[in-house]
């Protein structure tokens, strides 16, 4: 950011009462948060994560079953 605009920034914000300090202050940290790219992080793997876990076919259709009562009545 050039110094001009952090300059006239400072002078904007010292003209400002006092007690709305606090709602800029969380102004400036959504739009700090909105508008500055996050880094992407890499995921983590779940490899392994169902390791040694026994799943048959009756456990998987009453899990459709719960999520989608539409299709079995």
């Amino acid at each position: 950011m050039s110094l001009d605009y952090k300059k006239m920034l400072l002078k904007e914000i010292e003209g400002l009462p006092e007690e709305i300090m606090p709602k800029l202050y969380r102004i400036i940290r959504v739009l700090k948060s909105e508008l500055i790219p996050k880094e992407k992080k890499p995921r983590g793997s779940l490899k392994g994560i169902w390791k040694g876990s026994q799943i048959d076919d009756t456990l998987i259709f009453e899990a459709k079953k719960s999520l989608f009562p539409y299709n079995y009545t």
